[in-house]
C-alpha cells in the first residue's frame, strides 16, 4: 500500500514467556521526509513476575527527544523501587524524572525537540496505561472500542486553563497551539515551552479479565485518519498481532495519512477465543 519513495514498514512481534499475551508492531515513515516515531515492545522479568512494557513515542522538532524517551523511559521505570508495590506512582515519577534527564541532556539551542509517550504496562492482571501528548491507547473490551487515554490538545478547557495559569497562552495557527507553536499541550522535552508543556502523564488502570481482548497503541499518523471503532473492527478478526499492526498501518497509508505511522497491538491470549494456553495455574 506504500507510495513511491516510502520505505517498507518495520514490523515484528512476539509472545510473553508465560503465554498470556502476544504483541506486534508496525512503523513507517509514510509521506514524511524524516522519521520521528519510535516504539518499544519489551517483555521483562521484575521481582519474579513477567512484565510487558509497550510504548509509542512521536517526536517533533527532530527525532532526538523521542529516541531518548524510547531508550530511557522503561529502563528507568523497572528500576523504580515502587514499580511492583505502587505502579502508578512509579510511572508518574519516572515520566517526570526521564523528562528532567532529557532536558539536561539536550544541549541543542537551535531547535526545540519534544515527544509524546503513550505507554502500557502489563503486570499480573493489571494493564496500566499512561499518556502524554496525542498518541493514543484504545482497548477492545467485550467487543467495544474504549479509549483509555486522552489526547492532550491545547484547546481542551482544563489544558488551556493550566497553560494560562502558568503564564502561557493558546492561539490558533492552523490549529490550536501553545504559544502559537506546539499543537500538543503535554510532551517530553520542549525546553523553551516547558513551563506550559508538562510531561505529567494521565494514568488509567484496567483489569485484565475475560472481557479484555486487545490493546492498540498508535501515533496520530493512525488516529488522524482512522477512528477508534474502525481500528478495533480491523484488528478483531486478526489473531496475529504483527499482522494486525501491519493492517492498521496499511489502512492509514491508504487513507492518505500525512504523518509517520506507528502501531502496536497487544492481544491477551488467555481470554481470546480458541487461543487459551491453559496458564491459569501460573496466575497465582
Amino acid at each position: 500500500m506504500g507510495l513511491a519513495g516510502e520505505r517498507s514498514p518495520a514490523s515484528g512481534g512476539g509472545f510473553s514467556e508465560n503465554g498470556k499475551f502476544s504483541y506486534g508492531y508496525a512503523s513507517s515513515r509514510g509521506k514524511r521526509s524524516s522519521m520521528e516515531d519510535f516504539y518499544e515492545t519489551r517483555v521483562d522479568g521484575v521481582d519474579g513476575e513477567t512484565v510487558g512494557l509497550f510504548g509509542v513515542f512521536d517526536g517533533h522538532g527532530g527525532a532526538r527527544a523521542a529516541e531518548f524517551v524510547k531508550q530511557n523511559l522503561f529502563t528507568n521505570l523497572i528500576r523504580h523501587p515502587k514499580f511492583s508495590s505502587d505502579t502508578k506512582s512509579a510511572i508518574a515519577e519516572t515520566y517526570t524524572h526521564t523528562d528532567s534527564e532529557l532536558l539536561k541532556a539536550d544541549t541543542s539551542h537551535h531547535r526545540d525537540a519534544g515527544s509524546t509517550a503513550s505507554t502500557a504496562i502489563l503486570v499480573g492482571d493489571r494493564l496500566v496505561v499512561a499518556n502524554v501528548g496525542d498518541s493514543r491507547a484504545v482497548i477492545c473490551r467485550g467487543g467495544d472500542a474504549i479509549a483509555v487515554s486522552r489526547d492532550h490538545k491545547p484547546d481542551q478547557t482544563d489544558e488551556r486553563q493550566r497553560i494560562e495559569e502558568a503564564g502561557g497562552f493558546v492561539m490558533w495557527a492552523g490549529t490550536w497551539r501553545v504559544g502559537g507553536i506546539l499543537a500538543v499541550s503535554r510532551a517530553f522535552g520542549d525546553k523553551l515551552l516547558k513551563q506550559y508543556v508538562v510531561a505529567d502523564p494521565e494514568i488509567k488502570e484496567e483489569v485484565v479479565d475475560s472481557s479484555l481482548e486487545f490493546l492498540i497503541l498508535a501515533s496520530d499518523g493512525l488516529w488522524d485518519v482512522v477512528t477508534n471503532e474502525e481500528a478495533v473492527a480491523m484488528v478483531k478478526p486478526i489473531l496475529d498481532s504483527e499482522q494486525a499492526a501491519k493492517r492498521l498501518l496499511a489502512e492509514a497509508s491508504q487513507r492518505g495519512s500525512a504523518d509517520n505511522i506507528t502501531c502496536v497491538v497487544v492481544r491477551f491470549l488467555e481470554q481470546s477465543n480458541g487461543m487459551s494456553r491453559a496458564t491459569n495455574d501460573q496466575a497465582s
